[in-house]
Order: structure tokens, then C-alpha cells, then sequence
């Protein structure tokens, strides 16, 4: 992701993350929604602890990080 979405991404993830605190479901369906609705369709969004992924994406359109040190979340457009 270029620096101007990432940077809002993050925004987006850690105000859903705080605001849901333990329901990594209801965080990642708002922050899905957020992503289809500004950024286009085909988003999807993983939260949650423990992990592992494999999947494919439109390129620069994928980001993965640690929210609070366990929690891993993934988000990745494909066509």
C-alpha cells in the first residue's frame, strides 16, 4: 500500500480494535465495509490471534500488522 492509505488503514483498524475490544468479528466487518465503501470492492479483512494465511492479491494492495502484541490482522484486495 502507498504511505497516504496505509496511514489511514492503520487509523481505521486501531479505532475498530479499540472499539470492539475481544469481537475480532465485528472489528473486521467495519473495517471491511470502511475499505469497500472508500477504497472499492473485493477487501477482505482478517482479526484475530494465532494465525497463518495464504492468499492472493491485486499488488500493493495487501497489509499485515500486530495491534496490542497479539492480535494480527491482515487486509488484502484481489479482483
Amino acid at each position: 500500500m502507498n504511505e497516504d492509505i496505509k496511514t489511514e488503514v492503520i487509523d481505521m483498524v486501531t479505532t475498530a480494535c479499540e472499539k470492539y475490544g475481544a469481537n475480532y468479528e465485528l472489528a473486521a466487518k467495519t473495517v471491511k465495509e470502511a475499505m469497500d465503501k472508500k477504497f472499492g470492492t473485493f477487501w477482505h479483512v482478517v482479526i484475530g490471534e494465532g494465525f497463518g494465511f495464504e492468499v492472493s492479491y491485486e499488488t500493493k494492495n495487501i497489509l499485515y500488522l500486530f495491534f496490542g502484541g497479539n492480535v494480527e490482522i491482515v487486509l488484502w484486495k484481489c479482483s
